[in-house]
């Protein structure tokens, strides 16, 4: 694999609102888990900082090429920090959590799905190892959080779509922008829609990723 002195100039370039709206909603659904757990402060920013930006953390450290976002990005640490502050000590700030906060986190999961893939796309690595970049980026902080807090991760229980969105949404910006077919800022659009689209019709028709099954009895029952 060849890496390109010019390879970080031609990475997507997404709106710094767009960005940062992504930090936001990660890092609120980071504070909130907190709150129900009973954390201090410092637990709630703990755990911000790691929804909102571990998933790309945990990228970085895997590819071992160009910079680390955490670092090279000024504004996105000292956001996360704030957003859970203010979150912490007025939660009222955020009315009807359990309808709004879903709906940032698979907005800002599809950013990051899309974002992650593209930065693996840029430094030409394989289609199968960009697509995993853009699933560790979406789902990565998620994933830390619930290990930070003992759970078994979300991501890999018996749930309505969440990672099988995520992997859908990185695996259609990968096709469209190594096709040809679109811009890389028109395949993040597509990656978003898709990844919310799937998320809305596992909620709408209660579709849930598939779980353990005893195929031979299934198969007998058909009989």
């Amino acid at each position: 694999m060849t890496i390109t002195s010019h390879a970080s100039d031609a990475m997507v370039a997404i709106p710094f609102w767009l960005e940062m709206f992504a930090v936001v909603a990660a890092s609120i659904s980071g504070v909130l888990v907190a709150r129900e757990h009973k954390l201090d402060l410092v637990g709630a920013v703990a755990l911000a900082v790691v929804c909102g930006l571990g998933g790309g953390l945990l990228r970085d450290m895997t590819l071992q090429v160009g910079n680390v976002y955490i670092l090279n990005q000024p504004m996105a640490l000292p956001l996360s920090i704030a957003t859970a502050a203010i979150i912490y000590i007025f939660p009222a700030i955020v009315d009807k959590p359990e309808k709004l906060i879903p709906l940032l986190d698979i907005i800002s999961v599809g950013i990051y799905a899309a974002t992650g893939a593209d930065k693996a796309l840029v430094y030409g690595f394989a289609p199968a190892v960009c697509i995993m970049m853009g699933f560790f980026t979406a789902v990565g902080g998620g994933m830390l959080r619930d290990g930070f807090m003992g759970v078994v991760p979300g991501i890999f229980q018996r749930t309505n779509f969440y990672a099988i969105a995520a992997i859908a949404g990185s695996t259609s910006y990968v096709c469209l922008v190594m096709s040809g077919i679109m811009s890389n800022v028109a395949a993040l659009i597509v990656c978003v829609v898709v990844t919310m689209g799937l998320r809305w019709l596992s909620l709408r028709f209660d579709i849930k990723s598939p779980t353990e099954e005893d195929i031979a009895r299934f198969l007998h029952r058909k009989k």
